[in-house]
C-alpha cells in the first residue's frame, strides 16, 4: 500500500493566483507546469543528501554553511522539509510559465521576484538550495526582460493613446475655432458627437494616461465643445429670429396678393404683382415649411389674377378678331407704294392707307406690334426719300461736294504720278500702297459725283 504524502508547507511566495494543477490542466498552457505532488522518489532522495538529522532537529547545508531548519519529528523527519524544497522549486517554475502564458504587470512581476527572493533566502527546506537559487536567477533574467518589454509597450501605447486624445481634442478645437460662415451645423454637431464617443472609447480600450494629462486634455476638449455648442445657440436663436421677420414681410405680402387678386385693373395690377415678386426674392429665407405655406398663398392669389386676366384677354380678342381684316388690308394698301417711284403721289395715298388703318379700330395684343411694324417700315420709306430728295436738291451741299470733288479729282493725279514712279522702279510696296490709296479715293469721287449730278 502506498503511504500517503504529506500537505506540502506553506510558504511566502508570489500573489494569489490558480492553483497549480489548474495552472498545469489549461489546454492552451505551452509547458507542463511542475506540480509538487509529481516529485518522483528518487528526486526526493536526491534532496534529502542535502539535509541531515542531528540530535532533535533538522539541518541543511547551504553552501560552505550548515543551518538548521526546524524540528525532527516522525519516522522520515526529512521528509517534510525535501517536500518544502520541492514546492519552493515548483513555485519559481509555476512563476516562468507564468511569464509567457499569463498577462502579468510589471508590478506583478516585480511583487512575484520579491517573494520568491525572500522564499528561498533562508528557506525551511531540504535540498539543493544553490541550485535553487541558481534557477530562480536565471527565471529573474528573463523575468526582468518580460518587465522591461511590457514597460516599453506600455510606454508606446500611452504615447499612441496620448496621440489619439490629443488628436480627439484638437479636431474639436479646430470645429469650435471656425468662423460662424464655415460652420456647417447638421455635419459639425455631428462629428463633435462622435468624437465624444471616441473619447468614451480610448478611455475603455486605450493605455490609461497620466490623470494630470489626461484632465488637461479633457478641460480642452469640455471647452471646445461649451464654445461650440454656445455659438450653435446663438446662431439659431438669431435664426429663429429673422424667420420670424421673413416670415411677418411674407405674411404681408401674402395678404397684398390675395387683396389683388380680385383686382381688373390689368396694366397695374400686373405691375404691382412684379413688384411685389421682386420684394418677395429680396425678403429672405425662413423655416421652410412656413415659407412654403406662405408662397402657397402668395402663388394662388397671383394665379387666380393672371387667370382671369388670360380669361379677359382671350374674350377681348375674340370681340376684336373682326378688325384684323381690314387693318392688314390698310397695311397692304401702304405697302404695294413701295418701292417709291413717285413720292408726291406715294404721299398723298399713304395718308388714305393711314386713315382707314385708324378706322378699322383696336386689333387683338398679339397682332398690335407685327401690324404697326408693317405700316411703320412704309412711313419710314417716305420719309427716306422725301430726305434723300432734299439732300440732291440743297445747294450748300452741292457746293461742298464740288470742292471735295476738285480735291479729291488733285489726289489722284498725284497718286497716279507716284503709281508710274513706283512702277519704273518696281517697288513692289510703294506700287501697292499707291494702288490701295487710288482705289479708295476714286471710290470717294464717284460718292461726291453722285451727289453733285
Amino acid at each position: 500500500m502506498t503511504t500517503p504524502k504529506p500537505k506540502p508547507i506553506p510558504k511566502p511566495g508570489p500573489p494569489a493566483s490558480p492553483s497549480p494543477a489548474v495552472v498545469a490542466a489549461h489546454a492552451s498552457h505551452p509547458t507542463r507546469v511542475p506540480v509538487a505532488s509529481d516529485v518522483s522518489d528518487e528526486e526526493l532522495a536526491a534532496a534529502a543528501t542535502h539535509g541531515a538529522v542531528e540530535a532533535d532537529e533538522v539541518t541543511v547545508k547551504d553552501g560552505d554553511a550548515t543551518r538548521v531548519v526546524g524540528p525532527a519529528k516522525g519516522t522520515d523527519p526529512l521528509k517534510p522539509y525535501v517536500r518544502a524544497y520541492f514546492e519552493l522549486k515548483a513555485s519559481i517554475e509555476r512563476f516562468h510559465a507564468r511569464l509567457e502564458s499569463a498577462e502579468l504587470s510589471p508590478k506583478d512581476i516585480e511583487d512575484a521576484l520579491t517573494g520568491l527572493r525572500e522564499s528561498v533566502a533562508e528557506p525551511k527546506a531540504v535540498g539543493d538550495l544553490a541550485a535553487l537559487r541558481e534557477r530562480l536567477d536565471v527565471v529573474a533574467g528573463e523575468a526582468e526582460a518580460i518587465r522591461e518589454r511590457i514597460q516599453e509597450e506600455r510606454r508606446v501605447a500611452r504615447e499612441a493613446a496620448l496621440a489619439d486624445r490629443e488628436r480627439i481634442v484638437a479636431r474639436a478645437e479646430e470645429i469650435a475655432a471656425k468662423p460662424e460662415s464655415q460652420i456647417h451645423w447638421k455635419n459639425d454637431t455631428a462629428e463633435l458627437r462622435s468624437l465624444l464617443d471616441e473619447w468614451k472609447a480610448a478611455q475603455r480600450g486605450n493605455a490609461r494616461l497620466a490623470k494630470d494629462s489626461e484632465k488637461a486634455l479633457w478641460k480642452r476638449f469640455t471647452t471646445a465643445r461649451s464654445s461650440f455648442e454656445k455659438a450653435r445657440k446663438h446662431h439659431f436663436a438669431e435664426l429663429d429670429r429673422a424667420n420670424s421677420t421673413v416670415a411677418s414681410r411674407k405674411e404681408e405680402l401674402a395678404a397684398k396678393a390675395e387683396l389683388l387678386a380680385e383686382s381688373t385693373d390689368w396694366d397695374r395690377t400686373a405691375r404691382e404683382f412684379r413688384d411685389l415678386m421682386a420684394e418677395w426674392k429680396t425678403s429672405g429665407r425662413g423655416r421652410r415649411s412656413v415659407d412654403d405655406a406662405l408662397w402657397k398663398r402668395f402663388q394662388t392669389a397671383q394665379d387666380a389674377f393672371f387667370d382671369a386676366r388670360r380669361a379677359a384677354s382671350e374674350a377681348e380678342n375674340d370681340a376684336l378678331a373682326g378688325n384684323v381684316e381690314a387693318k392688314e388690308a390698310a397695311v397692304a394698301e401702304a405697302e404695294a407704294l413701295l418701292p417709291i417711284t413717285d413720292l408726291n403721289a406715294a404721299k398723298q395715298a399713304l395718308r388714305g392707307a393711314q386713315d382707314r388703318f385708324e378706322e378699322a379700330g383696336m386689333v387683338p395684343r398679339a397682332d398690335v406690334a407685327r401690324l404697326n411694324k408693317r405700316m411703320g417700315a412704309v412711313e419710314k420709306a417716305v420719309r427716306d426719300a422725301e430726305d434723300a430728295r432734299w439732300n440732291q436738291r440743297n445747294p450748300e451741299i452741292e457746293r461742298r461736294a464740288s470742292g471735295a470733288a476738285a480735291q479729291l479729282q488733285s489726289a489722284i493725279a498725284g497718286l497716279e504720278a507716284d503709281l508710274a514712279k513706283a512702277e519704273a522702279k518696281g517697288d513692289k510696296r510703294r506700287i501697292k500702297e499707291a494702288e490701295e490709296a487710288l482705289a479708295a479715293r476714286r471710290s470717294w469721287l464717284e460718292q461726291i459725283e453722285g451727289v453733285v449730278k
